[in-house]
């Protein structure tokens, strides 16, 4: 690849390198500082405490109350995991599609999380697949392909996410599963399960590389296989 486009392929390697570096700022879940500082519903929420959920919430406590981080309950239950206590905050009136501080809501959550169990209930309570979420403006599906989260990505799959959205980095689905990616079989499968999901290959980043190219200029010889 050496001969193709050499500035824009050493600029797009550039930003990968950036984020890999860890510039990029994901999610955070409640530190253990805050936690022992909630109280009310985010406390109910951590521990899983869903008769204290529906005790207060007949009280009249805010469902879509937020923490310091811009957290609600509904965002603590995700990030805990808990299922019980998700479904009792939004029969209360948490909005499964609010973002918190950081632009996250509870499928991206649970998305990046590897907890399925968790975003299949997201997606029944009325969770949109198709939000933006992030700094990046990207989607749980743009999230959990580059993370590697192979029955995540083909879960989402089935639902009305958008296969080609493009983030603020100029990266699709696609593309992050082979940028941000190890070329290793969970990532291959992802690549596979895209396009097989009707992912478009001609999609380039921002600076003109198509997803072939970034597979290439990795020697990433089963996506290389995919691609043409």
């Amino acid at each position: 690849m050496r001969n193709f486009y050499p500035a824009c392929l050493l600029a797009s390697l550039a930003l990968t390198s950036w984020l890999l570096m860890g510039a990029a700022i994901s999610q955070t879940a409640p530190p253990p500082f805050e936690i022992t500082n909630y109280r009310g519903l985010h406390a109910a929420a951590w521990k899983g405490d869903v008769a204290q959920i529906h005790r207060l919430g007949k009280a009249g406590a805010d469902a879509n109350a937020l923490d310091t981080k811009g957290r609600t309950p509904l965002h603590v239950a995700a990030f805990a995991s808990r299922e019980q206590a998700v479904a009792a905050l939004v029969q209360i009136g948490a909005d499964p599609n609010q973002l918190d501080g950081e632009k996250y809501d509870i499928i991206t959550i649970a998305a990046v999380a590897n907890d399925k169990k968790i975003l299949k209930l997201a997606v029944r309570l009325g969770g949109n697949p198709r939000n933006m979420t992030s700094m990046y403006d990207g989607t749980a599906l743009i999230a959990t392909a580059h993370l590697g989260h192979v029955e995540v990505v083909r879960y989402l799959l089935t639902t009305k996410v958008k296969v080609d959205h493009i983030n603020n980095l100029g990266w699709t689905a696609l593309l992050e599963a082979i940028i941000l990616g190890d070329g290793g079989e969970r990532h291959i499968n992802i690549v596979q399960a895209l396009l097989d999901a009707g992912a478009s290959k001609v999609i380039a980043d921002r600076h003109g590389v198509s997803p072939l190219q970034h597979a290439q200029s990795r020697g990433y010889k089963k996506m290389i296989e995919l691609l043409q």
